[in-house]
């Protein structure tokens, strides 16, 4: 197409609404260029910008410009603002997309030379676990223990790396499906192949073997000399095989501008490698690196912490963020008794922030692990805060939650056909579709509920014996079940039957990206039921619960994790569970050691930049994690950030004192002071060094602020009491109706009041 608009330099106004840094990214059209645009900097209109000046200019036709984009939203917006910058000229050809549908219109054009036709289908993930379950049954392996949708993810995670079968280790195939791994993935792509198909891994994997093919050298040369220009977004976030897709293209003009963040790399966990961007000079010798550093999001004390945080690691290119606007307000962080005070007064907050006339959208929650999401959403409907999950399921809708309910459902009421239908194959107990057709057949004719009918037929002959035998050990255990529960705790006997159920183990067994998370959800699940007297009260709650759906149009405070969050903005943003353990995760940080500290780091860094105006750390001195409270101590991020950009607000008495460090970090007065209400000063350390002084400081603060309170029914500190359960024990703590006891025998346990007496009037 021909532009009619004028190439003299003066015509392009757009350039006068760029800062220096800005402009200069546009206008660097030749050669490698790495644009590292922080958080708020305006990455999205340099990007636009440049695609822009390169029509505008005649740099290059449409065609001739290759524009690679993570989400199909990014395309559509970039589309949009690049034709607006033309006075609304329309660009036809260019070749502006995701690395998926820019390399499966690359190979359709050549899909012969991988051993496909140009129609070939692309297979959803549905397809692919179902293809591969054939695969596994055909070689005999249990796909109960090696589930197909784990091993999928493992070949998936293969393909990301651009491995092809052949090239898959001993070390890279573990002892996953018997070691046979890589013989099924050779397998699964012959298959793929004989049904003119190919999964969405494919897509880029297939074009770089043709790339790399010397018999089909020509194919890459035509897209050398094609694409003068190659603009990247997001490239903190590419994995191995869109990098190398990238530079293959990129290595006879080397006129690539590849956009992003080193400091907002977060998806390690799903393939992206921070060192693309890192060795970019490496990769491209001579390359411009231009840094974006002016902000126009946040307020200045929220970028001095956000810096200061991320300062801290040392795998980074480095950059300093900063505001011309006004400072704004410091980040606020908070220390609080426990998780459900963290949400009493988070909610007090959004009450005051509402007050103030900042609408519940304008609200964020963000947590490190979903399923941190359930003591907020607990407290908002308690409050009547309306809130809404993005980027996942409200805590008791979903799959695992909804499963672990209706075994619960079935033991308190036999009678639930829905809850019964639900997990008797869950996990697999080869009870399949026609089997639960009979029962409900044979239910409906005599007019009696499922389980009723589940009980008489295995007693008679209709089911197969093998079917009919697993069918009656699922009875006994249910029978069990029942009777455990009038004997013994219900949060025991929910514990029980996840894991007797097989239940736990079929989460345990699976290896997908998602399982871990699942597990931490089920152990959530059963914290939950500390607060209800009995299952029934409990699952009355989830009922209530669940009819609080969300309602169109109506302002909602909105719960997401860190992860989901990336790209977001928020006027006032509240990042709670900042402990070591929760944030930084340990998990991360036991399987990747310094290298998933440092993301989890970024992590701490993306959340402090999604807020405009305000920003609120809490961290909690005891935590119910996986069903037992702990101490908790406060995240090592929490030291890291800068004391002239911070305000550490007392509660209730909690940590009231100067705003000073732990282990004479960067709250430590003269970098040696004591820290919140600290016994210590001038630097002395007790042994065991600054994670010894946090716990010591923790303890200390906590007896002060325990010491004044008593609980409603006139339990005080220190007082000696009975459980029937627990036993003696000496109360340590109080809430309202909730009491902290340590207990003689039990350890320390969280209560409601009415369960307990004192120990003088206990017989």
């Amino acid at each position: 197409m021909t532009f009619s608009v004028s190439q003299n330099p003066q015509s392009f106004s757009y350039l006068g609404n760029l800062n220096p840094e800005q402009r200069e990214a546009v206008e660097t059209t030749e050669g490698p260029v790495l644009v590292l645009a922080g958080a708020g900097t305006g990455k999205t209109k340099v990007l636009t910008t440049r695609l822009g000046h390169l029509l505008s200019s005649h740099k290059a036709y449409p065609s001739q410009i290759l524009s690679v984009t993570f989400t199909n939203r990014a395309a559509q917006e970039m589309k949009r603002r690049v034709s607006a910058l033309l006075d609304g000229q329309p660009v036809e050809g260019w070749w502006l997309g995701t690395f998926h549908s820019l390399a499966a219109r690359m190979l359709r054009r050549h899909a012969e030379l991988v051993g496909l036709k140009s129609n070939f289908t692309i297979l959803d993930d549905d397809d692919q676990v179902r293809l591969l379950k054939q695969l596994l049954e055909a070689e005999g392996l249990d796909a109960k223990k090696w589930t197909p949708r784990a091993c999928m993810g493992i070949i998936q995670r293969w393909k990301d790396r651009a491995q092809l079968p052949a090239q898959i280790s001993a070390a890279d195939a573990g002892e996953v499906a018997e070691g046979r791994l890589p013989k099924l993935y050779m397998m699964y792509q012959e298959r793929l192949k004989s049904l003119n198909a190919c999964d969405f891994g494919d897509l880029l994997l297939h074009m770089i073997t043709i790339f790399k093919n010397p018999a089909a050298v020509n194919v890459l040369e035509d897209y050398q000399r094609q694409f003068k220009y190659i603009l990247v977004d997001e490239y903190q976030d590419t994995n191995v095989a869109q990098y190398q897709w990238l530079r293959l293209l990129a290595q006879k003009q080397r006129n690539i501008c590849c956009v992003g963040d080193d400091d907002q790399s977060i998806y390690g966990w799903r393939g992206a490698e921070i060192g693309n961007i890192l060795k970019f000079e490496q990769d491209f010798p001579g390359a411009k690196i231009i840094r974006l550093e002016q902000n126009y999001r946040s307020t200045q004390h929220i970028l001095s912490a956000a810096n200061g945080v991320i300062a801290n690691n040392k795998g980074r290119l480095g950059k300093n963020l900063w505001s011309a606007d006004d400072p704004g307000e410091k980040v606020r962080v908070k220390g609080v008794w426990d998780g459900p005070q963290e949400a009493q007064m988070i909610a007090e907050d959004i009450d005051r922030l509402q007050r103030q006339k900042m609408p519940l959208s304008d609200i964020a929650i963000l947590v490190r692990a979903s399923y941190q999401t359930r003591e907020f959403e607990e407290r908002f409907i308690k409050e009547s805060i309306p809130y809404k999950v993005i980027g996942g399921l409200r805590f008791y809708e979903r799959q695992e939650i909804r499963d672990a309910i209706a075994y619960l459902r079935v033991i308190v009421q036999p009678d639930d056909d829905l809850a019964l239908a639900r997990i008797i194959n869950t996990p697999k107990r080869g009870i399949g579709d026609a089997t639960l057709q009979t029962l409900s057949t044979i239910a409906r004719a005599k007019n009696i509920p499922m389980y009723a009918a589940l009980k008489q037929l295995v007693e008679t002959d209709e089911f197969k014996p093998k079917v009919r035998q697993t069918l009656a050990n699922l009875v006994r255990d249910f029978e069990r079940w029942r009777t455990q529960l009038r004997d013994s705790s219900h949060v025991d006997l929910v514990q029980i039957v996840l894991d007797e159920s097989g239940y736990t183990g079929m989460w345990q067994a699976d290896k997908s990206p998602e399982a871990a998370g699942r597990l931490e959800n089920l152990k959530e699940f059963v914290s939950a039921l500390e607060d209800f007297e009995n299952l029934d009260t409990f699952l009355e709650h989830v009922s209530l619960v669940m009819e609080n759906q969300e309602k169109d149009g109506g302002e909602m405070v909105s719960i997401m994790t860190l992860h989901s969050a990336k790209g977001l903005e928020f006027n006032a943003v509240f990042l709670p569970g900042w402990e070591e353990g929760v944030f930084p995760n340990q998990r991360t940080m036991d399987e990747t050691g310094t290298t998933g500290l440092e993301e989890e780091r970024r992590l701490a860094y993306v959340g402090i930049t999604r807020a405009r105006k305000a920003a609120f750390i809490y961290f909690a001195a005891n935590r119910m994690i996986y069903g037992n409270w702990q101490s908790c101590l406060p995240s090592r991020f929490i030291d890291e950030l800068p004391p002239d950009h911070v305000d550490v607000e007392a509660e209730s008495g909690l940590y009231r004192g100067q705003q000073q460090g732990y282990g004479g970090g960067q709250y430590g007065g003269n970098r040696g002071g004591g820290g919140f209400n600290s016994p210590y000063s001038g630097g002395n350390m007790p042994a065991g060094g600054w994670k010894a002084r946090r716990a010591d400081l923790v303890d200390n603060s906590m007896a002060k602020i325990s010491s004044t309170l008593e609980s409603e029914a006139g339990f005080s500190i220190n007082q000696r009491v009975f459980h029937q359960k627990f036993g003696y024990g000496t109360v340590v703590a109080t809430e309202g109706d909730k009491l902290d006891i340590k207990f003689d025998s039990a350890g320390r346990k969280k209560v409601i009041d009415s369960f307990v007496t004192k120990a003088s009037e206990a017989s």
